[in-house]
């Protein structure tokens, strides 16, 4: 008979799976850095734009090199990458495409200098990057060019970030359905409901207060908007990792991982935002 003097084992909690406190110091620094450059000089949270592409870029890259032999040339990837996010902030969007255009370039003529073997894998990793990183991070620095350029780039920034605490806060509590068990199995449909929601309620009031000429209803369709493409980039950047057999891309933030694990999100969500944006209330 079993001995029922032994006390019943207690349910485990779930565990975040991360050092909670040092992700919520290291975001809470970051947040304020970011802040405190966006609206005291635009040219420096230009400057940060640029760092952290050129840093992504260096993780990526480096990532593709130990686990794939993928030799992606890094130095006209970063030098074009912080090049195109400048280009975008003065001259825009054609500005952008014409700095990608040549960062493309430059890869293919940079990848010559060494054996041929392999050279159309590196070069296709290589524009590859200099899309996935830069290119959609100069949106960024096209939404600052308005007048209300900080308050813009503020909802873009407060939209992913609520995105993501939906998602993992309805998702810790409540998740059962798993959205892409494949991709990522700690994601859930009720955390997607739960990014949805919260999302969609701070870009109508964002949309509202913050942005000139906004209305509450198009800050629904823009949080609708945030919540779906931050989920698709986080899942986008889970394939690679998943392909590349890693868990983070880089040990750089404590408690997030490297700087590519806080832009999955971020990078594909911007020239969303940019282009509701200018679609609601015009790009001046």
């Amino acid at each position: 008979m079993p001995d029922s003097s032994q006390p019943a084992p207690k349910p485990q909690k779930k565990s975040a799976g991360r050092d909670l406190s040092a992700a919520i110091g290291v975001g809470v620094g970051l947040g304020a850095v970011i802040v405190a450059s966006l609206f005291i000089v635009k040219a420096v949270f230009v400057g940060v734009v640029a760092v952290a592409v050129v840093v992504g870029l260096w993780e990526l890259t480096k990532r593709l090199d130990e686990r794939k032999g993928i030799r992606a040339p890094l130095v006209p990837l970063a030098l074009g990458g912080a090049a195109m996010v400048v280009a975008g902030y003065v001259r825009g969007a054609e500005g952008a495409w014409v700095a990608m255009a040549l960062t493309a370039l430059a890869v293919l003529v940079w990848r010559m200098t060494e054996p041929p073997e392999n050279y159309l894998r590196d070069v296709t990793a290589g524009v590859f990057a200099a899309f996935y990183v830069p290119f959609l991070a100069t949106f960024v620095a096209m939404m600052l060019t308005a007048d209300d350029g900080p308050q813009r780039v503020l909802t873009f920034l407060l939209l992913t970030v609520v995105s993501d605490t939906g998602a993992y806060a309805v998702g810790w509590r409540f998740g059962r359905t798993k959205l892409a068990p494949r991709i990522s199995p700690g994601k859930t449909r009720e955390g997607l409901a739960g990014a949805v929601s919260f999302a969609m309620v701070a870009g109508a009031l964002c949309m509202q207060f913050l942005i000139d000429d906004g209305v509450w209803w198009q800050g629904l369709v823009l949080g609708l908007a945030v919540a779906v493409t931050a989920t698709l980039g986080d899942l986008g950047e889970s394939m690679i990792k998943r392909d590349l057999g890693i868990k983070d891309m880089g040990t750089l933030l404590p408690g997030h991982g490297g700087i590519m694990d806080r832009l999955d999100s971020l990078l594909p969500t911007a020239p969303v935002v940019w282009l509701l944006l200018v679609l609601f209330v015009g790009s001046g």
